[in-house]
């Protein structure tokens, strides 16, 4: 089978924990900072591949952090932005319209300001204000590529300021699992080639619990439709059992052409974890093909990263099988040139 990889993300998606660690250099000891005592809030500004970073930040630091965090995918901000508001605002590119208007409304209203780019109007922005400013390397194919290079630096910032000690040894714990399972994932006949051949020509949902369980599902959904280019879904225990497990009741021998991945891990409540046994027992014969798969690693964010990087090999497999070229997004592209007309 030939495969279709013109802007090299299968080498992009294999370098991820080498982009974790230097991700993690780049962010110390940045000039400009504010200090503790001044931050009463938390706000991530970010879309698509760059807006993951604020699902990361959100569900791996924002149960340890004193003060609340939000995570804006849109052009405003919330009326409580001001002064005592540290702001990321990040994008890849450094020209995402909905996050430039964001950040100058929140600039306007006084916040403080930290940018994590490539370039572009963004850093411009940052450095016209004099605002920090984390370069991300621009030699990275696509946003989604980058989840390391622009998901890392926030936590080493909020480490700097004082509001997440411990940032560095949780990358170093995740560094170290994501070089354990990249290793595997380039064999021959790996877990992550296994989901694609199983969920093949299907419709996946892939279904997690808690903060870190949601970002990894999402993260897979995302990638199986810009590397795929095709439909996925994803859902979030226990809020499914309430709601998304009636819509199969009538669904028979996976009439549906659907697939279900589960993704477990370490930080499942109890009540949970029971609740996955009792679903599948519900709707593994609603479906194609029902599977499960466990994250691995020391810590939130390596078990968290371990998922990030199965998911990623899972949609490039999916690309492989499909004939596709997982890189170009043309319809992504068309459409943001429409949107400027």
């Amino acid at each position: 089978m030939i495969q279709l990889d013109s802007l090299d993300m299968w080498n992009a998606s294999a370098s991820l924990p080498e982009q974790v660690e230097a991700a993690a250099s780049a962010a110390v000891a940045l000039h400009g900072l504010p200090i503790r005592s001044e931050i009463e809030n938390i706000v991530i500004l970010g879309m698509g591949g760059s807006g993951i970073t604020g699902d990361v930040l959100l569900s791996i630091a924002g149960p340890f952090l004193a003060v609340p965090v939000v995570v804006i995918k849109s052009y405003t901000v919330p009326a409580f932005v001001g002064s005592s508001t540290l702001v990321f605002a990040v994008s890849f590119s450094g020209n995402t319209e909905e996050v430039l208007e964001a950040v100058t409304i929140a600039a306007e209203q006084g916040a403080q300001v930290v940018v994590v780019s490539s370039g572009g109007e963004l850093a411009r922005f940052a450095e016209s204000s004099g605002f920090p400013s984390i370069e991300v390397p621009s030699n990275i194919p696509q946003p989604r590529a980058a989840i390391g290079a622009l998901s890392i630096p926030p936590l080493v910032v909020l480490e700097e300021i004082g509001l997440f000690p411990g940032a560095t040894h949780w990358i170093d714990l995740a560094v170290a699992q994501l070089k354990r399972r990249r290793d595997q994932l380039l064999l021959e006949g790996s877990v992550a080639e296994e989901i694609a051949e199983n969920i093949a020509s299907t419709v996946p949902l892939f279904l997690s619990s808690a903060a870190m369980g949601l970002t990894a599902a999402m993260r897979w959904k995302a990638q199986v439709n810009e590397n795929v280019k095709s439909p996925a879904f994803y859902g979030v225990f226990p809020e499914a059992c309430h709601n998304e497990i009636t819509g199969w009741e009538n669904l028979y021998g996976g009439s549906g052409g659907f697939s279900m991945v589960i993704l477990r891990h370490d930080l499942e409540h109890p009540q949970v974890s029971r609740r996955f046994s009792l679903a599948k027992d519900l709707l593994a014969t609603k479906v194609k093909t029902y599977q499960e798969h466990r994250a691995e690693g020391e810590g939130e964010l390596a078990q968290l990263m371990d998922l990030v990087i199965v998911g990623d090999f899972v949609s490039l497999h999916l690309a492989k099988l499909a004939g596709v070229d997982p890189g170009p997004i043309p319809v992504l592209v068309e459409f943001k040139e429409r949107l400027k007309g």
